[in-house]
C-alpha cells in the first residue's frame, strides 16, 4: 500500500467499526493501531474554577478505545482500561463530578440520556480509584427530579455508592467562563469546586447542531437562559469545552439515537450499537462519531473547528492512537 493511502484506510477502518456496531474477528484480534497526538491542552484561563491537573501524555498508551460488546457496565471498564487505567485519570482523594446526559424524561431504551449502567461503571471505577467523593450531576431540560428519576441515573449512581446532586437554584454559582460568547454565566456548583470532572454523554441527533456529543454535553453545566446561546452555539460550545476540560471522555455509544434527537421517544428512532468510546482527545472523539453515524463533515460542525484552534485537540480521529476490542 502507498504511503499517502493510509491515513484513508485508517480512517475508513475506524467508521467501520461504529457504523457496523460490531468488530470483525480480524479487527477485534489485532486491534487499531494509530499514530499520532493532539495538541497539549492550554493553561487554565477560568479562575473561577478550582484547577485541574491535565492528564500527562503517555506515547505507549492509545488515545482512543473503542470497546463493543453486551454488558454496558464491561464496556465501560475496558475501555478505560485500554487508555491506562481509572487511576491514570483519578487520584485519591480528588472530588471527582461524573458528567451524563440527564436532560429529558425518558427511559434508557428511548436513548435520550445516557445509559445508567454505563454511569454507574464509571463511579464505581472512581470508587476504586480511592476518590474522596463521587458527584452525578446534570442541569437537565425537562423537569430534574423527572429526569434522575425516569432516566434511571439516580438510582444507579446512588447504589454505586455517589452523591446525586439536583440543579436546584441556589446550587448555582455565577462565574466567569472567559470565553469568546461566554462571559459572566450561572454555573452549577460541583462543576466549579471538583478535582477531575468526567464526561459520559451519550451519542444523538440533535435539530439544531447536526449532533448533541461530548462537547454539546456541557450545556449541562450552565443554569439561567440557555436558549439564548443558540445564536452562537457553535462559539459557546467551544467556550464552554475550553472552560471545562475533562479528565476524560466516555461516550455512551450503546443506544444511539440517529434521528429526532436531542429529545427523541420513538424506539424507532434509536440504534442499538452496544458500544463505548473513550478518549483523552474530545474533540477527535466528537468528530468520530458525527462523522460515523451521521456522516457529518468538520465544515457541517464548526464547534469542532473552532476547538482544535483552541488546542482543545484535534478533529483528525484517524491520526489517533487507537485500541478496538471486542467482549
Amino acid at each position: 500500500m502507498k504511503g499517502e493511502e493510509k491515513p484513508i484506510a485508517r480512517r475508513e477502518a475506524l467508521l467501520k467499526l461504529l457504523r457496523l456496531g460490531g468488530l470483525g474477528v480480524g479487527a477485534a484480534t489485532l486491534g487499531v493501531w494509530l499514530h499520532g497526538r493532539s495538541a497539549l491542552p492550554r493553561e487554565e484561563r477560568a479562575l473561577a474554577r478550582k484547577a485541574r491537573v491535565s492528564v500527562t501524555p503517555d506515547s505507549k498508551l492509545p488515545e482512543l478505545a473503542i470497546v463493543q460488546g453486551e454488558d454496558p457496565r464491561q464496556l465501560a471498564q475496558r475501555a478505560v482500561e485500554e487508555l491506562g487505567g481509572i487511576r491514570r485519570f483519578v487520584s485519591r482523594q480528588d472530588v471527582v463530578v461524573v458528567k451524563p446526559n440527564i436532560g429529558w424524561d425518558r427511559t434508557p431504551e428511548q436513548g435520550a440520556n445516557t445509559n445508567p449502567l454505563l454511569v454507574a461503571a464509571v463511579v464505581r471505577m472512581c470508587q476504586e480509584a480511592g476518590a474522596a467523593k463521587i458527584i452525578v450531576a446534570d442541569v437537565s431540560c425537562n423537569e430534574a427530579r423527572r429526569c434522575y428519576q425516569r432516566s434511571g441515573i439516580a438510582e444507579a449512581a446512588r447504589a454505586e455508592g455517589a452523591e446525586v446532586i439536583l440543579p436546584e437554584e441556589q446550587k448555582f454559582r455565577e462565574a466567569d467562563l472567559h470565553g469568546d460568547v461566554l462571559g459572566l454565566w450561572p454555573v452549577f456548583q460541583p462543576f466549579l469546586e471538583a478535582d477531575k470532572v468526567i464526561n459520559v454523554p451519550v451519542a444523538k441527533q440533535h435539530s439544531l447542531t447536526g449532533v448533541t456529543l461530548g462537547m454539546k454535553n456541557w450545556y449541562g453545566i450552565l443554569g439561567g437562559a440557555r436558549h439564548r446561546l443558540h445564536q452562537h452555539i457553535h462559539e459557546s460550545l467551544a467556550d464552554l469545552a475550553d472552560f471545562m476540560r475533562p479528565a476524560l471522555t466516555i461516550m455512551d455509544a450503546y443506544r444511539v439515537l440517529l434521528r429526532n434527537g436531542p429529545t427523541g421517544g420513538s424506539l424507532l428512532d434509536v440504534a442499538l450499537k452496544k458500544t463505548v468510546v473513550a478518549s483523552t482527545d474530545p474533540v477527535a472523539l466528537d468528530a468520530y462519531a458525527a462523522k460515523a453515524y451521521w456522516d457529518l463533515e468538520i465544515e457541517q460542525l464548526p464547534y469542532l473547528k473552532l476547538a482544535s484552534q483552541r488546542g482543545l485537540g484535534t478533529t483528525t480521529f484517524e491520526k489517533l492512537r487507537t485500541r478496538a476490542v471486542q467482549l
